[in-house]
């Protein structure tokens, strides 16, 4: 098939900043792009051909979308699964598959495909509400601390929560749930493997995450791990062997746990781009998102080598700040070398919420790293109105 300058259409459920992002390559190689999301504010909206508004968890209005291309890929995984299933048995090439995306779509679901395959994962409950997980505690079945996660519906640090004493359990939702045994880790890592349809495979460097305490959010991504080549082959090797499991076309990105004593442990995963291979547009030779386009259209895998040293630096949203969104001095590091924002389209802000990242490329990772914390430290994500 003729994807570039043609009538071929890929169609992306969701038009965040994930697509927003897979958009420049898709412009670059001239491919038409239809966008789904249910806001009028999407990111996406600045960049696709053809922008419809719609709820993604609606069959018709996923399954009607779907019609219109002639493959259809997402950047989110809530998403309607059963649109998406009558879709790829009408013909549709979907990517990932619906059979991919359903083991991946519930923690729980995700975490007992884990087990049956000997993947090494942290020890865990699962529980149909909350109420369950309270009695459990009350019943020794359970002991804190542990981490609770809520299997649906879940982003960016959002229904992820340590639990140290039973009143941490307070105002959190009543749905399904897990309890996972807390894990001592040195780091915590993460491996992106891409694979397209012909079965050619490829894994990015392994990279290393800082997270908020508060707010269990990403705050650096570096790249390459500061960690022994034989625990970074292990990464590697495991994130390979999830990936075969899941038998994904696209991206997968593998979060893992490297432990006290150098054992790896799989997180989660997710079937699309991720904040943790962000670096990649500056710093490798080939980009996440350009990779995920070339996988899903079983064209040849571009080299994932980095060129240099490359961290990551989230732009979130200031505690205190909601409304319009104001990037406070982001003009004082465009003089920077090495130094490249990026933003996302997102008008309003609000604590937390994920609005652009910084890269930050150097031959020196530690000076790399310097120059992040001084990014970190200069932008503020901010609006004219404070919270009261």
């Amino acid at each position: 098939m003729n994807y570039f300058s043609s009538d071929f259409k890929l169609g992306i459920l969701g038009g965040g900043q994930l697509g927003k992002m897979l958009l420049f390559d898709t412009r670059k190689f001239d491919i038409q792009t239809y966008v789904l999301d249910p806001s009028d504010e999407a990111p996406c909206k600045i960049a696709c051909d053809k922008f419809f508004k719609g709820d993604l968890m609606n069959f018709e209005t996923v399954y009607n979308f779907g019609k219109l291309v002639d493959v259809l890929t997402f950047e989110i995984e809530l998403v309607n699964l059963e649109a998406l299933v009558k879709l790829e048995e009408e013909g549709l090439k979907v990517y990932p598959s619906p059979k991919t995306l359903k083991l991946i779509q519930n923690k729980g679901i995700q975490k007992d495909f884990y087990t049956k395959h000997a993947i090494p994962t942290a020890n865990y409950k699962r529980f149909g509400n909350l109420k369950s997980v309270v009695v459990a505690i009350l019943d020794s079945k359970l002991k804190l601390p542990f981490v609770w996660k809520c299997t649906e519906f879940g982003y960016d640090g959002n229904g992820v929560k340590v639990i140290r004493q039973i009143s941490d359990l307070d105002n959190l939702a009543n749905v399904e749930c897990i309890a996972e045994e807390m894990v001592p880790f040195k780091n915590e890592l993460a491996v992106i493997v891409c694979r397209n349809l012909s079965g050619e495979i490829k894994t990015y460097p392994v990279v290393e995450m800082e997270f908020h305490p508060e707010a269990n959010q990403v705050e650096y991504v570096i790249c390459p791990a500061r960690i022994d080549e034989k625990v970074a082959e292990k990464a590697r090797e495991i994130a390979l062997s999830v990936s075969e499991k899941f038998n994904h076309v696209g991206l997968l990105a593998v979060e893992m746990f490297q432990t006290e004593d150098d054992e790896i442990l799989v997180n989660e995963v997710a079937p699309r781009p991720h904040n943790s291979g962000h670096y990649s547009i500056e710093a490798s030779y080939t980009s996440q998102f350009e990779n995920h386009l070339r996988a899903i259209l079983n064209l040849p895998l571009g080299n994932t080598a980095s060129k240099v040293a490359g961290i990551m630096v989230n732009l979130s949203g200031a505690e205190g700040y909601s409304g319009d969104v104001v990037y406070e001095n982001i003009e004082k590091i465009l003089g920077w070398n090495g130094v490249t924002p990026h933003i996302y389209g997102k008008k309003q802000t609000r604590p937390f919420r994920k609005m652009g990242h910084v890269t930050i490329v150097n031959q020196d990772i530690k000076e790399a790293r310097r120059i992040a914390e001084d990014v970190k430290n200069t932008i503020r994500v901010i609006s004219n109105k404070l919270n009261n």
